[in-house]
C-alpha cells in the first residue's frame, strides 16, 4: 500500500488532496499564530477549490476549532478574560440565529459587510468606547457567530474588533484564538442539527487538527521573536489585503448574481 493510499480513508477526497490539506493545516495555523488573523481565510479559500460545498463550511469549522483550542491552550494566561465573557452571549445568540434564519441576503453582500466594516476599524477614526464596551463586545459575537455560520468569513471581523481592545501581540493573538473556540464550537451543534455527516470527514478533520498544533507551535516560536509595532504593522497590512479580498469575492458574487 502506497503512502497516498493511506489518506484515501479519511476522507472522500483523494489521498493526494488530503496530505495537501494536511500540509496547509499547519502552514495556515502558523500564519495566524505568528500574524494575528488570516489563516482561516486561506484554509476556507484553499477547501473552497477541492470540497463539496455542503462540506466546506461545517468541515473548516471542526478545523479551525481544533486549531483555535491548541492556540488557546499555548496562550491562555493572555487572554482577557473580560472580553471572553462579553462576547459568548452574544455567540449563544448568533448560532440560534443561524440555526433558525431561512431568508439569506444576496451572495456577495455579506462578504462586503464584513470587508467594509474591517477596512473601517483599522483605517477609519476608531470604534467609540461604548461600541467597545459589554454591550458592544455582545453583539460582535452575535452578529459574528452568525456570519460565520453562513460565509464561513467572519475571523478578520473578530480580529479587527479585538485589535482595538488589546495592547500586546500575545494578548490579541490569545483573545482572538478563545472567542474563535467558542464560534465554531457552535458549528458543530448548527450543521449538526441540519443533519451534515460530520464522520465521513472525522479522519481528514482530526489529522487537519494535529498538524494545526504543530504549525501553532511554530507560530508562536515567531510571534515572540517579533516586536509589538512590528506584529502590529503586519496583522494590519494581513487584514487589510483578506478585507480587500473578500470585496472583490463579494462584488464578483453581486455581479454574477
Amino acid at each position: 500500500m502506497s503512502l497516498l493510499s493511506a489518506f484515501d480513508a479519511l476522507s472522500p477526497l483523494s489521498g493526494g488532496l488530503d496530505l495537501l490539506l494536511i500540509l496547509l493545516s499547519m502552514l495556515t495555523s502558523g500564519f495566524t499564530a505568528a500574524f494575528g488573523a488570516g489563516g482561516g481565510v486561506l484554509m476556507i479559500m484553499a477547501l473552497a477549490q477541492v470540497m463539496p460545498a455542503a462540506a466546506l463550511i461545517p468541515v473548516h469549522g471542526m478545523v479551525q476549532l481544533g486549531s483555535n483550542v491548541g492556540r488557546t491552550a499555548m496562550t491562555w494566561r493572555h487572554v482577557d478574560r473580560a472580553t471572553l465573557l462579553a462576547f459568548l452571549p452574544g455567540v449563544v445568540l448568533g448560532a440560534l440565529a443561524a440555526a433558525w434564519l431561512l431568508i439569506r441576503l444576496p451572495a456577495g453582500v455579506l462578504e462586503l459587510c464584513i470587508a467594509a466594516f474591517v477596512l473601517f476599524t483599522l483605517w477609519g477614526p476608531g470604534l467609540s468606547g461604548r461600541i467597545l464596551g459589554g454591550f458592544g463586545i455582545l453583539v460582535v459575537g452575535a452578529v459574528t457567530t452568525l456570519l460565520s455560520s453562513l460565509v464561513g468569513a467572519s475571523g478578520p471581523m473578530v480580529a479587527a474588533f479585538i485589535k482595538q481592545r488589546q495592547e500586546g501581540r500575545l494578548a490579541k493573538v490569545a483573545t482572538f484564538a478563545a472567542c474563535m473556540v467558542a464560534q465554531h464550537l457552535t458549528k458543530a451543534f448548527v450543521f449538526g442539527a441540519a443533519g451534515f455527516v460530520f464522520h465521513e470527514w472525522l479522519g481528514l478533520i482530526l489529522a487537519m487538527v494535529g498538524a494545526g498544533f504543530l504549525g501553532t507551535w511554530l507560530g508562536l516560536r515567531l510571534l515572540r521573536r517579533l516586536s509589538d509595532r512590528r506584529f502590529d504593522d503586519l496583522f494590519r497590512l494581513v487584514l487589510t489585503l483578506l478585507s480587500l479580498r473578500l470585496a472583490w469575492l463579494g462584488i464578483t458574487r453581486l455581479w454574477g448574481g
